[in-house]
């Protein structure tokens, strides 16, 4: 492979992200494993990772980053920041023509940058390769079992983002002995779910089917997950079929109405589309028999697939009660007959130093190999938004989203 240099960028974003796309082992890992590729770190006072821990394995550590090829950051970079004719690889959060991110789009154009975004690195089958899904999903879950403990008063949890890395919050939830015999319901299959799964199991709660869910009584707590095909139903009658499912969703109604007498505790880790049918609406939760007192909404979907997540919350207030009788959101803990959500929309920052080191295996293993080939690679072409001061055949979509 050729010659480059790529730079780990400051995390400028307010508020701050302390993950990194790599860790300092990941970095003398990268390198080795790529001859020619040599790796900068830009100072940082809020990187999970200290500049000294870097400093420590003989990488070089300093203020300005502008000579290298290739900059990595995690979240988007501010305008003020953005370094002109470069090659980036963040999260834009532009595709969905976002727009608190339209004018970041604008400057990427403006200032000729090749835009790389790590959300649409897919492979030949259209799954991503590179993600932080599984630590909000872990996190999630977490969160969610800490935030029904208050709620009723059965114990009290260390905030995940007080926690040192996933050993000390697993310390923290095998505390867990007071659990009376709830059902808590999890929706998903892909990364984010199967980190909520994770944490049920590492608590070593009793996983059950969807059917005796529904039908069978318990004397301890139980969890089941739901795909799709389990809460959704095609309006014409005709049998379920996955992908049309996910091509057509608006010919989908939800079927969740038969989980709310049973659910106690819902962990929402499912990707939803805006043309899909909601889990519930806002009018059943006024039902005699509306069971969901806590919800943990890890896709944090405002207005979306939950319509009690009125609003997306933080890491430092990560919770809010929703007023079944109001329609309306009052503080979290406020009265028993509230449901009280968690809906923090940027979990994997609770424990960073775990998110990054997987997010790194992530990058070295399947991004690295196409970014730095000498040659074009399909993976990276898919995941290029601009290049050349204009928007790739791909994007052009989004054309009315930057136009004047």
């Amino acid at each position: 492979m050729r010659s480059i240099t790529l730079g780990l960028i400051r995390e400028g974003k307010t508020p701050p992200d302390k993950r990194v796309p790599l860790t300092p082992k990941k970095c003398l890992e990268a390198q080795t494993q790529f001859p020619g590729l040599r790796i900068v770190v830009q100072e940082s006072p809020v990187r999970c990772f200290t500049d000294q821990e870097y400093r420590d394995l003989g990488l070089e550590v300093r203020a300005d980053v502008a000579d290298c090829d290739i900059l990595l950051g995690v979240k988007e970079v501010p305008l003020a920041q953005l370094i002109p004719n470069k090659t980036y690889l963040f999260f834009s959060h532009t595709i969905k023509k976002q727009p608190a991110n339209r004018e970041l789009l604008r400057q990427i154009l403006q200032k000729n940058i090749t835009l790389i975004d790590y959300e649409m690195l897919t492979n030949a089958r259209g799954e991503r390769i590179v993600a932080f899904g599984r630590w909000a999903g872990i996190v999630g879950a977490y969160n969610g079992l800490l935030t029904y403990g208050h709620k009723h008063g059965l114990y009290a949890l260390k905030p995940a983002w007080q926690c040192i890395d996933m050993e000390d919050m697993q310390e923290e939830f095998f505390k867990v002995k007071r659990l009376p015999p709830i059902k808590i319901a999890v929706t998903g299959s892909g990364r984010v779910a199967q980190g909520a799964l994770e944490v049920l199991d590492r608590m070593g709660l009793r996983r059950v089917s969807v059917y005796d869910y529904l039908y069978l009584d318990y004397n301890e707590p139980v969890y089941t997950q739901l795909r799709s095909s389990d809460y959704n139903r095609r309006r014409d009658g005709r049998v379920w079929d996955t992908p049309d499912f996910h091509k057509h969703p608006q010919e989908y109604e939800s079927t969740f109405g038969k989980f709310l007498p049973v659910t106690d505790l819902l962990i929402a880790c499912a990707y939803w589309d805006p043309a899909a049918p909601k889990l519930f609406t806002e009018a059943d939760t006024r039902r005699s028999d509306f069971r969901i007192n806590t919800i943990a909404d890890v896709t944090c979907d405002v207005d979306g697939s939950v319509p009690t997540t009125k609003r997306s919350t933080t890491i430092q207030e990560p919770a809010f009660d929703y007023n079944p009788a109001t329609g309306e959101l009052e503080p979290p803990y406020s009265r028993p007959g509230n449901i009280t959500e968690m809906a923090v929309d940027n979990l994997p920052c609770e424990l960073p130093r775990n998110a990054s080191r997987d997010f790194g295996r992530q990058l070295i293993d399947n991004v690295f190999p196409h970014l730095l080939s000498d040659t074009p690679d399909d993976i990276i072409e898919r995941a290029t938004i601009t290049k050349g001061g204009q928007l790739t055949e791909r994007y052009q979509y989004l054309a009315d989203y930057v136009a004047d």
